[in-house]
């Protein structure tokens, strides 16, 4: 059947027109598996019928699954380019080379229709008007661009809608602490608001020379006009920026803007790197890994739809890029980047020696020892995984391991939570919280027995592998209790008490005792720790919510004078928020182990 319909549609290449255009292979149930563009619609989709043989391993396949064919004319092959970008990146076409979407890289954005736009994360690119920066590959990387931002640039960060001349009550604590221009009064201007957003821009694209200068302008027009505290947080702003700049790594003697891509095949697929330079100064790396791509690929075209996908909405593109493999159709790809640069010349290279062949190798090397780290990392989790499956008798890995734990505060706000890992990673998406309803407070027993009978409720729910509960005997009894009732008695189980580390199974008497370093052992904390962690992030947030001083109380060696003296010194959560480990450590009575507690449980709460 597959064969006919292919047939059909190899025969339907004779009448396409000879024009620029886009064309979509279907599969048999009308889903779209493969966009591409064309100069010559009909020579190009005829190339796939007429030498299969030749093709990739995965052109191959996809002629294979061919049954139905759609196309769209273009005025030119720009055109078609652009169009063939949108629809790839619509239908998410199985054997397009693709990268990972929007929403697992996370942008920040500014909203420019706001009169007073704040600084967001964003994980998916949507509507008009916003300016967007990244992608970036860790979503650590944002927070503490963002806290760096916060400290340098006095954006708003309230969630209230302003308009210029318009009060909205007295301006919060990060007013006094001037983290704020405090647009909430009613009489700050728009514009002196825009230039502020202008430097974070400039900020944010890596264009620090820039910056500095417009900055030094400023202030000494601030200072001419006799706006002397304008002045001084010009001055303050600009010795942060100048001593930033001072850490930064110069890695190009023509201090010039570009980006350097390198693509590193390897056995199971390819591996890019990426570093940012401006001005001579390398500012940043990051990893990408193509979603569908897999060894023996075309290089050329790797490296198109990675320059397509990432540029596609970067806040700032460079007049050079030094890349490791030419891309396929590099005119076409260069006259697009220059378009969205405005209509400037974009430059793509392939050094051949000097330090831009240097810097290109060096960032081969930081991809391969990249790797070699995510390759270890993956060798450990399989050799726990294996143990784990001799320790608990099972005949097949445990692909799914869910970790449950407790968490309340003096009884209070009882919570319960559960992580997922999956083949030894965790997966936040199947990550659950539970409120406790029934249990008394303070009863862990009954309040595991009540979170466990509701989770293995669900029937669309897949079984666990394996069951980890935090805690000894009592809660493990509780746990093979609900299991039993629940039909599952057999479904493997364990409680890792947290004091020695011991591991207690159903109908052993003695617990297990494993080496500190053995590898089960270290996957089972993990998860256990997660789950403390996951529990204990979401007590402290509803806590947060009745109040801030009883959050305080949930951090270890904060009591009532601690917590006055950090209350006194913040006035409030918002500037708590925002400070910096140091910042907390610098209060009088708290001491730097009690601020990184105090930082830690404030970032899970954010």
């Amino acid at each position: 059947m597959a064969g006919e319909a292919r047939e059909q549609v190899a025969a339907q290449t004779l009448e396409l027109p000879r024009e620029p255009g886009v064309y979509l292979f279907k599969n048999r149930d009308e889903e779209v598996i493969y966009v591409g563009k064309a100069l010559d619609l009909r020579q190009r989709v005829r190339s796939y019928f007429l030498s299969p043989a030749s093709s990739s391993p995965r052109l191959r396949v996809l002629v294979e699954k061919i049954a139905g064919l759609e196309f769209i004319v273009t005025d030119n092959e720009e055109e078609a380019f652009m169009l063939e970008s949108n629809l790839i990146k619509k239908y998410a076409p199985r054997y397009n080379v693709r990268f990972k979407d929007d929403k697992n890289y996370p942008y920040l954005r500014l909203n420019l229709q706001e009169p007073f736009p704040r600084l967001e994360v964003a994980r998916r690119v949507e509507g008009e008007g916003y300016r967007y920066f990244g992608p970036y590959s860790k979503a650590g990387a944002v927070r503490e661009t963002v806290k760096l931002i916060k400290k340098l640039f006095p954006l708003r960060s309230c969630r209230q809608s302003l308009r210029e001349g318009e009060a909205r009550g007295r301006p919060c604590l990060n007013y006094q602490i001037k983290r704020c221009l405090a647009p909430c009064r009613g009489d700050l201007p728009q514009r002196e608001y825009a230039a502020i957003v202008e430097q974070v821009i400039l900020f944010l694209e890596g264009r620090m020379t820039h910056l500095l200068k417009r900055m030094e302008k400023e202030m000494q027009r601030a200072a001419k006009s006799l706006e002397f505290e304008k002045a001084a947080r010009l001055r303050d702003q600009l010795s942060a920026l100048q001593k930033l700049g001072e850490q930064q790594k110069a890695v190009t003697t023509d201090l010039r803007d570009r980006d350097i891509i390198a693509l590193v095949e390897l056995p199971a697929g390819f591996s890019l790197g990426f570093f940012k330079v401006r001005a001579g100064k390398l500012l940043g790396a990051d990893y990408f890994k193509p979603v569908t791509a897999s060894a023996g690929e075309d290089s050329a075209e790797i490296m198109k739809e990675f320059l397509r996908h990432y540029y596609e909405r970067a806040s700032f593109i460079p007049g050079e890029m030094l890349v490791s493999h030419w891309p396929a159709e590099k005119e076409l790809l260069a006259g697009w980047l220059g378009a969205k640069k405005g209509h400037k010349k974009v430059q793509i290279k392939v050094p051949q020696r000097g330090e831009k062949k240097a810097l290109l190798e060096l960032l081969k090397k930081n991809v391969l020892l990249q790797v070699q780290e995510e390759e270890r990392q993956d060798r450990e989790k399989g050799l726990a995984l294996q143990e784990l499956a001799r320790i608990f008798s099972l005949k097949e890995l445990p692909q799914r391991i869910e970790g449950y734990d407790i968490s309340h505060l003096a009884g209070q706000d009882t919570v319960g939570a559960m992580v997922v890992f999956l083949k030894g990673q965790p997966c936040k998406d199947e990550y659950r919280r539970f409120k406790i309803r029934t249990a008394a407070p303070g009863d862990d027993y009954a309040a595991l027995t009540e979170m466990l009978q509701r989770r293995f409720s669900r029937e669309d729910a897949p079984l666990p592998s394996l069951v980890l509960v935090d805690g000894g005997r009592g809660q493990l009894s509780a746990a093979s209790a609900v299991l039993e009732g629940k039909g599952s008695p057999s479904l493997p189980l364990a409680a890792l008490a947290e004091k020695e580390e011991q591991i207690y199974l159903p109908r052993a008497k003695r617990p297990l005792r494993l080496p500190a370093g053995h590898p089960a052992l270290k996957l089972l904390q993990q998860v256990r720790d997660e789950a403390h962690r996951f529990a204990l992030a979401f007590n402290r947030g509803l806590v947060l919510k009745s109040s801030l001083a009883s959050f305080l109380r949930t951090i270890p060696g904060i009591g009532p004078a601690r917590s006055k003296a950090l209350l006194q010194h913040f006035g409030g959560m918002e500037a708590l928020r925002e400070a910096s480990h140091e910042e907390i450590a610098g209060v009088p009575g708290i001491s730097d182990v009690i601020a990184a507690k105090l930082y830690e449980a404030l970032q899970q709460t954010e």
